[in-house]
């Protein structure tokens, strides 16, 4: 029987956006003709491009507004911004102007947290936004100047670093230097050499990358794969974005020694759509990089060994920070997480053996072969040796990024930040863990407190609740649906905060999220909803007296709830009723 060769779906996110980028929208005879044109049906094209945050079916305007809500945007002037847009534009929030020049959405965090109020126009960015500066970008616009012609461009905002013997990722650096090292290193080597750095994936799970490394190299292919993943979505959290902007070539050197290490011949940046501005910069060093003979053919670091690098621009979906998920949608399919039958490095990217770090990790790899492996084993601690990039947001006087050396006391971490009596500490992003007082004389390492990367500082003003339900909507919105728990259980605990912010909670409702949370926690397919409920049980705990006002003290009945209140329209028509027949 002859052999058919499966579709190679992996152009769709790109026909996708060129039509999305001339049209403003994705209509019904687009999705046809990229239906005709990849020999797939309209259903399996719509069920793509409908997961996706940022591709609309119907016009969304000329200019393409989209404000941050995310939870430090709600706490930094929004509400203002979000009123100056929609009396600029004459239309609520959601809505697309009568002359479809203008859309106006809401978006999650774009990783401009330390920056906000923020919006993205057409994909460039506008930062700390006032009602003025909203009136003339708009009045700019309405005049025909494009909005990459009036955007901002995101302030350097790396607040702090070691001492410079002790800075890892931003110092000066020549390019091309570590990958000299190449000329007389083989692939175990590397190997062996990362592995003996100890480095854990960045991203948040800290699983060693030169382990992940060996296993994609022992697994033998006519192809493998290196994929940076650039698709940082955790709410708070921009510091692979200030990478890509201060120190790119490290994160392009980092994947040319994995693709080297583990004989993979093609790399790629699955860069999200909310850092599209940052494409074009890196495309331009990607063509240096190949000019000077360090990308594609026979590269000079190393040959012959060929290694090339493109970027695929994602679309707007969290979930896609999970490497399955991530590989899926680069290969033209729904971002859903995929089951643990096999890992990536065993069949990843169109089946073959894959690697995928995120931005930070890869960053890392030349720094450490520059200074090399004593020098970055004496910084830090014993199991998390050398240094971790920290996005800061929130109520503190000094917002940014911050070079710390694994193992830095909490305490002082705060006094650097500027951040004066928090209430509460969001470590890891809404996915990670609420840190209390109690917490603040830990050390910040994996054997204490470690962190994924985003740091938000909450005040003692600030109503927990509201930011739990915040958190929670969050995840309601970015959860795939392809399994019940998550999708369903988030939904479900969304109106559990709901209620006890309205004050009619009882104490059954806590007994009831311990529950939920830990059967959406050991049930769900991937990180989203296996995380999810953790800030939420964490307040429960370390925050007792949040729910104190909304729940009964010594009963199950409502203490919110007043019978007299409730029956009183009741009584009213009774006694107009009754008044008739009298």
């Amino acid at each position: 029987m002859m052999q058919i060769n499966p579709i190679d779906r992996s152009r769709l996110l790109d026909m996708a956006w060129e039509v999305q980028r001339k049209k403003r929208h994705i209509g019904r005879d687009d999705i046809t003709k990229i239906a005709q044109e990849m020999n797939l049906s309209r259903m399996e094209v719509e069920g793509v491009i409908t997961f996706y945050h940022f591709f609309h079916r119907k016009p969304a305007g000329k200019f393409t507004i989209y404000l941050d809500d995310s939870v430090i945007a709600r706490q930094s002037g929004y509400d203002e911004i979000l009123k100056a847009f929609e009396k600029e534009l004459g239309i609520p929030i959601g809505g697309v102007t009568q002359d479809e020049l203008f859309g106006f959405f809401r978006t999650p965090c774009m990783g401009l947290c330390d920056q906000e109020p923020a919006c993205l126009i057409n994909f460039v960015p506008f930062i700390n936004l006032t009602p003025e500066k909203v009136s003339k970008i708009i009045n700019d616009l309405r005049g025909g100047t494009k909005p990459s012609k009036i955007c901002d461009t995101p302030k350097s905002t790396v607040q702090y670093t070691p001492e410079v013997d002790k800075t890892v990722f931003f110092k000066p650096y020549n390019n091309f230097s570590a990958l000299e090292q190449l000329k007389s290193l083989d692939p175990e080597t590397i190997i062996d050499f990362v592995k003996s750095s100890n480095l854990g994936g960045y991203g948040g799970a800290f699983f060693p990358t030169g382990l992940k490394w060996q296993f994609c190299r022992n697994n033998e292919s006519d192809a493998k794969y290196v994929i940076c993943n650039a698709d940082e979505g955790e709410p708070g959290t921009f510091k692979d974005r200030v990478i890509m902007e201060e120190m790119p070539e490290l994160m392009i050197e980092g994947m040319i020694f994995a693709g080297y290490a583990v004989g993979a011949e093609e790399g790629i940046i699955y860069l999200r759509a909310e850092y599209r501005y940052l494409k074009k910069k890196i495309e331009k060093l990607l063509e240096k990089y190949r000019s000077k003979g360090y990308l594609g053919k026979s590269i000079a670091a190393k040959e012959p060994f060929d290694f090339d690098i493109r970027i695929q621009l994602g679309a707007g979906a969290y979930v896609c920070g999970e490497e399955t998920a991530l590989i899926h949608s680069m290969e033209g399919l729904r971002g859903e997480p995929g089951t643990k039958e096999y890992f990536p490095v065993e069949r990843g990217f169109k089946g073959k053996p894959t690697i995928v770090n995120n931005v930070e990790t890869l960053a890392a790899v030349p720094r450490i072969f520059e200074m090399g492996l004593e020098k970055w084993l004496s910084l830090g601690t014993e199991k998390t040796p050398g240094t971790k990039l920290l996005s800061v947001s929130g109520d503190c006087k000094n917002p940014g990024i911050y070079e710390i050396e694994w193992g830095m006391n909490m305490r002082e971490f705060i006094e650097l930040t500027g951040a004066d009596n928090p209430k509460m500490i969001q470590f890891s992003g809404p996915s990670g863990t609420c840190l209390s007082e109690a917490d603040f004389d830990r050390n910040i390492c994996r054997e204490d407190l470690i962190c994924g990367g985003s740091v938000m500082f909450f005040n003692q003003d600030r109503d927990l609740l509201h930011i739990l339900k915040s958190y929670s909507n969050f995840f309601v919105e970015e959860s795939c649906g392809i399994c019940v728990p998550c999708r369903t259980g988030n939904f479900l605990l969304n109106k559990k905060i709901e209620k006890l912010i309205s004050g009619h909670g009882e104490k059954k409702d806590l007994n009831d999220i311990k529950e939920w949370s830990h059967i959406i926690t050991t049930t769900s397919r991937c990180g989203l909803g296996q995380m999810s409920s953790n800030s939420l049980e964490d307040v429960i705990e370390k925050f007792p007296e949040v729910f104190k006002k909304s729940l009964s003290e010594n009963t199950d009945f409502n203490k919110a709830f007043n019978l007299e209140d409730a029956i009183a329209e009741y009584d009213t028509i009774i006694n107009e009723m009754t008044a008739d027949y009298e």
